[in-house]
């Protein structure tokens, strides 16, 4: 890939053939920041020194600020009931907010008054195919989303917003060379935060930790939003955490927290930090926080291991209570099982069901989160040949991951390959030494035994 290009000639005149309203764009803008592309993948705030946050009476949360949006445009949809950007603005402000609040209700919300908005204008209405396949996204059906980011792209060949869906799609269906195709085809029509954002992760992906840096720093200054540098800022922070540098991933989250205080994203980027640092008190508070605005399954499973890993077994539970719970939803609406439910299943359940879990997941995404997170399920239930090939689809690109290494350094270990169980589990503590607070340390003492042993 190389890097993004300057706005094509046709690129700039994307709202002029669309007709759309400038609060629709607008809200596209800030939904292509927040897709499914970074599912890694959702209180009170949490004061502290060096971590410390204005107050949060005297500052808008990011859900009361989607709600005032969303009030908006419902007004706006009540006077002018026709009016089919309006209501695809409105569903995208949904999606919006159901990433901030991870409230299910909304997607439904979302996809009503998407429909209603084909509805009104059932061809060439690229806002809302856009906004469909956002939210199919986020609803990780990425199937759906790819047919509708396809029909967007038909409809609007030169929408980058459409071709950043689609390359979200791509990336999640395990299809990286037409992803960073799609990528890159956005950038060409406009490098704005969305775009470069994206093309950020594409290096990410293929581990070039610098080059992703540097992209997201370009996607931070070109943010027009405080919910853009917010985006910007929490992969910033998590981008130095998990190369070994959370001193930088700590400053990071802490000036995206003065922008928006009270954002999940942010705070869960400064509890890793803090977790990185050894300061377990302070990742402590922000993992709570984060939790309490959106108790997605990432950050309850986050909070857990980290309650586990200071004793405290009790609180522990109660978070994998909620974890079980959240499960019975998912089962009852027969969508498959994300990367954290199958490592919760692997580490805290019964091993066999995380092996149906995974792949049931791994056949409708075949992303590189998913292939590791069925090979540590497979590890856990006895069958490491077959962990083993899945532990390697997870790093086919080069991503550097220290869960991932130290996976795939357990699985040789149990295969009774003690060199390259050696050299994964190196590399996962030289690249970050407190990537878990349950598998670092099991990944220093396992790296003991190997050592110790003739």
């Amino acid at each position: 890939m190389h890097l993004p290009r300057s706005t094509s000639p046709s690129a700039g005149s994307d709202q002029d053939r669309s007709g759309r309203t400038r609060r629709t764009r607008r809200t596209l803008v800030v939904l292509g920041l927040g897709t499914a592309m970074f599912t890694a993948g959702a209180l009170g705030l949490a004061p502290g020194p060096g971590g410390s946050t204005p107050d949060a009476s005297t500052r808008p949360s990011p859900a009361r600020a989607e709600a005032g949006s969303v009030a908006a445009l419902q007004e706006h949809v009540r006077r002018l009931p026709q009016d089919a950007p309006g209501w695809a603005a409105l569903g995208m402000a949904y999606v919006q907010q159901a990433r901030v609040t991870a409230d299910p209700a909304t997607y439904r919300r979302a996809e009503q008054a998407l429909r209603v908005s084909l509805e009104r204008e059932p061809k060439g209405n690229t806002d809302a195919e856009t906004g469909m396949g956002a939210l199919e996204a986020a609803r990780h059906d990425f199937g759906a989303s790819l047919s509708w980011a396809r029909r967007a792209v038909s409809d609007a060949p030169y929408s980058s917003l459409a071709h950043g869906v689609l390359a979200d799609a791509y990336t999640q269906l395990g299809r990286y060379d037409l992803a960073f195709a799609a990528v890159q085809r956005m950038s060409d029509l406009k490098p704005d935060a969305p775009a470069l954002a994206r093309a950020s992760y594409t290096f990410e992906l293929r581990g070039d930790t610098g080059q992703a840096t540097a992209l997201m720093r370009r996607s931070l200054d070109a943010s027009g939003t405080p919910a853009e540098r917010a985006f910007a800022r929490a992969h910033l922070s998590l981008l130095a955490t998990e190369s070994g540098r959370p001193g930088t991933g700590l400053r990071q989250a802490d000036r995206g927290l003065r922008e928006l205080p009270g954002d999940a994203a942010l705070l869960e980027a400064r509890g890793r930090a803090h977790q990185g640092l050894g300061h377990t008190a302070r990742a402590l508070d922000d993992y709570t926080a984060a939790v309490a605005v959106a108790p997605l399954p990432g950050r309850l499973l986050a909070l857990g291991e980290l309650r586990e890993s200071l004793g405290d077994t009790r609180a522990a539970r109660q978070q994998y209570a909620v974890l079980r719970a959240q499960d019975q939803v998912r089962r009852a609406g027969r969508r498959p099982a994300d990367v954290d439910e199958i490592l919760f299943a692997s580490d805290h359940g019964r091993p066999a069901d995380a092996v149906a879990l995974g792949r049931q997941a791994v056949r409708a995404r075949p992303f590189l989160a998913v292939h590791d997170a069925y090979g540590w399920a497979l590890h856990r239930a006895g069958r490491d040949r077959e962990a083993l090939a899945e532990a390697d689809l997870a790093i086919a690109l080069g991503t550097r991951s220290a869960l991932f290494l130290y996976h795939r350094g357990m699985i040789h270990q149990a295969l009774g390959e003690p060199a390259a169980a050696r050299a994964d589990l190196g590399t996962a503590l030289r690249l970050d030494p407190r990537f878990h607070p349950l598998h670092a340390p099991r990944a220093r003492a396992a790296l003991t035994r190997i050592d110790a042993t003739p």
